[in-house]
C-alpha cells in the first residue's frame, strides 16, 4: 500500500519539474530566433530591425499559450517536444523574413505579379493558427485511444483529402504537381493533413491484423516471407501511392505514405521481410513511373546532372526550371562552407521560385554552413527521438503504433526534403517541417506535435493507486 502511494506522489512531484524544464527551454527557444532576427537586420541594413520587438513578443506569446495549455492538460508529457517545435518555427520565420528583404526576389515578384507581398507576416499568422490547432488537439483529444474507433472513417477521410486536388475547378497545377487546392483565395495542401489521418488508420488496422501479418509461410534467402493472402495491405498501399504519383505527379507524398506504412508494418510484426519487400516495391514503382511521367523525368534529370541538364533543356519547360533550381541550390550549399557566409549575407535568393518554401534549406546551407545544417538536422533528430521514446513508453499497442507512425512520417519528410535539396535523391516538392513557408505544413505539423504530446502524457502519467481493501487491513490488525 505504501509503495503505490509513494510512486503516485513521486509522479505528482515530477510533473511540475518537467514543466519548469519546459519553460526554461522555451525561453531559449524564443530568445535564439530573436537574436537571429537582430543578426539579419544588422547584416542587411546595419541597424536594429524595427519589427524585432513585435516579432519577439508574438513568438513569446504563442509559446506561452502553448506552455500553459500543456501545463494544465498534459502535465506529464515530454518536456522537449514543445520547445524544439517552437525553436524550429521561430527560426523558420527568421529565414522567411530574411528572404523577404531580398531586392532580387522583390523585383522578380513585381515583374511577375505586379506587386510584392511579404511572406513573413503570413507565416506568423499560420504559426498562430498552428498553435491554435495544437491547443485544440490537447483540449479535445483527452485520450488518444478514442481515435481507434475511427479507423475506417479515417481511411475514407484520407482518400478524400488525397483526391481533392484532382477535382476540376478546385485543384491547381503548380509546375506539373497537382497537390494544391484553392478555397476562398487560400491555397491548401491536403496531403499534409492526410498523413495524420492515415497514421490513425494504419495504427488501428495493424493493431487488429498484426498477428496474421506476422505469420510466415516460407523462408527464402534468410527472410521469412509472408503468406500470399496477407500481401493485400502492402500491395494496396503500393498501388495507391503509385496512383498518387501518376495522377498528381507528387513523388514526395507517395514516398511518404508508402514509407510510413512499411515502417509501421515492421513495428507491428517485427518481420524484416516487410522492410525488404517495401524497399523493392518502392524501387520498382519509382523506376516504372520515372520512365513514363515527364514531371518525374525532369526531376531525375536535374538530379543526375543539373549543369548539363540546364544546357540541353528547352527554355521555359519544367525541366529547365528544375535544372536551374538545382544548380542554384548546389552552388548555395557549396558557397556556405563550414561556417557559412552569415545570416543575411548569402545569395540563395538567386533561386527564383520557392526559395522560401521548397528550397529554404539552401539558405541554411549557405548562410549557416555545414555547421548550421547539422544543427538543424540535430533538432529534427531530437523530435524524432522523443517521438520514438514516446512510442516505447506507450502502454497500449494503438498508442505505440500511432506515435511510431507519426515519428516515422516526420523522419521520412526530413530525409526526403533534405536529401532532395542536397542532391542525395531527386527533388520531391515537399517542404521542411516548421522551417518552410506554407500554412498547411506548419498547421499539420503542430497538430502532429500535439498528438505526440497527448500520447506522451498518457504514457508517463502515474497509474492511479488501487482502492484500499478493508478486509486485508482488518486481517492485519486482528492477526496476533
Amino acid at each position: 500500500m505504501s509503495v503505490v502511494t509513494n510512486t503516485t506522489t513521486i509522479g505528482a512531484i515530477e510533473a511540475p519539474s518537467r514543466r519548469n524544464t519546459e519553460l526554461a527551454l522555451l525561453g531559449f527557444a524564443v530568445a535564439i530566433p530573436v537574436f537571429a532576427y537582430l543578426n539579419v537586420g544588422l547584416a542587411i541594413d546595419g541597424e536594429v530591425p524595427s519589427g524585432m520587438l513585435g516579432y519577439g513578443l508574438g513568438l513569446g506569446l504563442l509559446a506561452a499559450v502553448a506552455h500553459l495549455v500543456v501545463r494544465k492538460w498534459a502535465p506529464y508529457s515530454d518536456p522537449l517536444l514543445l520547445p524544439l517545435a517552437t525553436l524550429l518555427n521561430g527560426l523558420g520565420l527568421v529565414l522567411i523574413w530574411r528572404l523577404d528583404q531580398s531586392p532580387r526576389l522583390i523585383s522578380l515578384a513585381k515583374r511577375q505579379y505586379g506587386a510584392f507581398s511579404a511572406s513573413a507576416p503570413n507565416q506568423m499568422m499560420y504559426s498562430a493558427i498552428g498553435i491554435a490547432m495544437f491547443v485544440a488537439v490537447l483540449l479535445l483529444l483527452k485520450d488518444h485511444r478514442v481515435l481507434q474507433r475511427y479507423t475506417y472513417i479515417s481511411m475514407v477521410v484520407a482518400l478524400v483529402l488525397l483526391l481533392l486536388p484532382l477535382v476540376p475547378g478546385l485543384g491547381t497545377d503548380v509546375f506539373g504537381a497537382k497537390i494544391w487546392i484553392r478555397i476562398a483565395g487560400f491555397s491548401i495542401q491536403p496531403g499534409e493533413f492526410a498523413k495524420l489521418v492515415l497514421a490513425v488508420f494504419f495504427s488501428g488496422y495493424l493493431m487488429v491484423k498484426r498477428d496474421a501479418l506476422a505469420l510466415a509461410s516460407r523462408r527464402f534467402m534468410g527472410l521469412y516471407l509472408p503468406r500470399g493472402r496477407d500481401l493485400g495491405p502492402i500491395l494496396t498501399i503500393w498501388a495507391v501511392s503509385l496512383l498518387i504519383l501518376v495522377f498528381e505527379n507528387d513523388l514526395g507524398t507517395s514516398l511518404l505514405f508508402f514509407g510510413m506504412f512499411v515502417i509501421m508494418l515492421y513495428v507491428a510484426t517485427e518481420r524484416t521481410s516487410w522492410i525488404v519487400m517495401g524497399l523493392l516495391m518502392a524501387v520498382a514503382g519509382a523506376v516504372v513511373v520515372g520512365s513514363t511521367a515527364s514531371h518525374v523525368q525532369s526531376r531525375v534529370a536535374a538530379w543526375l546532372d543539373p549543369f548539363e541538364c540546364l544546357k540541353t533543356a528547352p527554355p521555359g519547360t519544367n525541366m529547365a526550371y528544375a535544372c536551374d533550381q538545382m544548380t542554384q541550390v548546389l552552388m548555395s550549399f557549396g558557397s556556405g562552407g563550414i561556417l557559412g557566409t552569415g545570416l543575411g549575407q548569402g545569395n540563395s535568393d538567386l533561386i527564383q521560385f520557392a526559395a522560401n518554401s521548397d528550397f529554404i534549406f539552401a539558405t541554411v546551407g549557405e548562410e549557416l554552413g555545414l555547421t548550421g545544417v547539422m544543427v538543424f538536422l540535430l533538432l529534427y533528430g531530437l523530435i524524432i527521438e522523443r517521438g520514438i521514446r514516446t512510442s516505447l513508453a506507450a502502454r497500449d499497442p494503438f498508442g505505440k503504433l500511432l506515435a511510431m507512425g507519426l515519428s516515422g512520417a516526420f523522419a521520412l519528410q526530413i530525409f526526403v526534403v533534405a536529401g532532395g535539396v542536397m542532391g542525395l535523391i531527386p527533388l520531391t516538392g515537399m517542404t521542411m517541417p516548421f522551417l518552410a513557408y506554407g500554412g498547411s505544413s506548419v498547421i499539420a505539423n503542430w497538430a502532429l506535435i500535439g498528438i505526440l504530446i497527448r500520447i506522451s502524457d498518457t504514457a508517463r502519467r502515474p497509474a492511479p493507486a488501487p482502492a484500499p481493501n478493508p478486509d486485508a487491513e482488518m486481517t492485519q490488525v486482528v492477526r496476533p
